[in-house]
């Protein structure tokens, strides 16, 4: 079975930059991070266009930035000399020629808060495109948030600390090299669970490793194949991983702070404590209440045979006295209750004969 079947085909994204709005909402506050935003994309897929629109010289201490993730400038005269939507217009024109031109791009990616791009947005989908938006919340109108497909707000884009608070204790017991691979192994994992991906599959997780960092190469840090890789991350506690049974591929499982949430290493179950023994207590009660209970309430019990009924009665009268002495030698014995509770007895007296 083919695995990049299961995941879905890969994402081919174009990147449309209105920079003059975006700068509206960051202005005064903090510094856009061009980094961040990259990161946060390329988790959706591989981008093949990225286009920036603004008047460059107003926003020159940026230009290096963008140069350096290889984002195209597209330079935009001053508003006195071309009007306010010049840079609206060109972005338009661009993102419609590329939807009818490159047909292998499906997903759009507008980064802008204007609402003027809703009708760009509205025919993208129409011909069949998934339109993510990306603003500063705001800078964002409600109408552009809500026609597109996907939004995402720049604030959001916080450097993921991923599981580094529960994976901090192992990273740190390891060499700079490795620890930067485990960090990027994990970042990408949990880029995996934010874009709805159930089964991580081995194949999956490194090709989002790939695409965060294209030098990636697990023969670079020591690793002879990436599933040597996983198992030293899985001796490490960082992941947990199991083997698909149909074509033998490593599956991630749980990974960092998953690991932590759901307890770690599974204990053995503690032993419940084992309650008192039902039989004896239930001896002892009937024990006592045997005793408080008067011998005269309790249930005569059936003697087997009439031999031992009366041994002095069938002593015949004229027995010696130490015969009769022996007889009553097997009287009970003398812990049995006093007399006056126990019932009174016949007095065995011998048979008088019939005379004809």
């Amino acid at each position: 079975m083919d695995v990049q079947s299961l995941a879905g085909p890969r994402r081919q994204l174009a990147v449309f930059i209105d920079f003059e709005n975006l700068a509206l909402g960051f202005r005064g506050s903090q510094r856009f991070d061009v980094e961040r935003m990259r990161a946060r994309l390329v988790e959706k897929g591989n981008i093949v266009v990225k286009r920036a629109y603004a008047d460059w010289k107003r926003f020159s201490s940026y230009t290096q930035d963008l140069h350096e993730t290889a984002i195209e400038l597209i330079e935009i005269p001053r508003r006195h000399m071309t009007g306010k939507n010049s840079a609206d217009m060109r972005l338009c024109v661009d993102a419609m020629d590329l939807c009818y031109s490159k047909s292998h791009i499906d997903t759009f990616v507008i980064v802008s808060g204007d609402s003027d791009f809703s009708p760009l947005v509205s025919k993208l989908k129409e011909n069949g495109k998934y339109v993510i938006g990306l603003g500063m919340q705001a800078s964002t109108s409600e109408l552009l948030r809500d026609n597109c497909d996907e939004f995402i707000y720049y604030e959001d884009l916080e450097a993921q600390a991923v599981a580094k608070v529960a994976a901090e204790p192992v990273l740190e017991s390891v060499d700079e090299k490795r620890r930067k691979v485990f960090e990027l192994l994990l970042e990408s994992c949990e880029a995996l669970r934010r874009e709805n991906r159930d089964t991580l599959w081995s194949s999956m997780v490194k090709e989002t490793m790939q695409r965060k960092r294209p030098s990636f190469n697990e023969a670079y840090f020591g690793y002879k194949t990436f599933s040597k890789l996983l198992e030293d991350a899985q001796a490490r506690r960082l992941v947990e991983l199991r083997r698909d049974e149909s074509n033998r591929t490593y599956i991630v499982t749980r990974f960092g702070a998953e690991l932590e949430s759901n307890g770690g290493p599974k204990r053995a179950p503690e032993p419940a404590p084992s309650p008192a023994p039902v039989p004896e207590v239930n001896a002892i009660e009937g024990e006592a209440e045997r005793q408080a209970t008067p011998v005269a309430a309790r249930p005569r019990r059936r003697r087997r045979g009439g031999r031992g009924r009366n041994r002095a009665a069938e002593a015949p009268a004229d027995a010696p006295a130490e015969a009769a002495a022996e007889v009553s030698n097997q009287a009970p014995p003398a812990e049995s209750p006093a007399p006056e509770a126990q019932p009174a007895k016949r007095t065995s007296r011998p048979r008088r004969r019939k005379t004809g």
